[in-house]
């Protein structure tokens, strides 16, 4: 799983950006998000974890995404 924070929300067309911590920007669509998870409970700014999907057409793209559980 790689983690990521959120980057950029665009929830009227229902997809954002989750940046890496090398600074890259990866997409997702809110049929990405895990099940269990609500696209409209993200805010910039949310850590999160993710299985990252790159593609050679289409670029790198973020699947179940979810919020990253801190450490108790």
């Amino acid at each position: 799983m790689s983690t990521g924070r959120i980057a950029k929300l665009f929830v009227g067309q229902g997809h954002g950006f989750i940046r890496l911590t090398d600074d890259r920007e990866v997409f997702f669509h809110r049929s990405d998000v895990a099940e269990g998870t609500s696209f409209n409970d993200f805010v910039v700014g949310d850590s999160v974890t993710f299985e990252l999907f790159e593609d050679a057409v289409s670029g790198a793209r973020a699947l179940r995404v979810r919020h990253r559980r801190r450490p108790r």
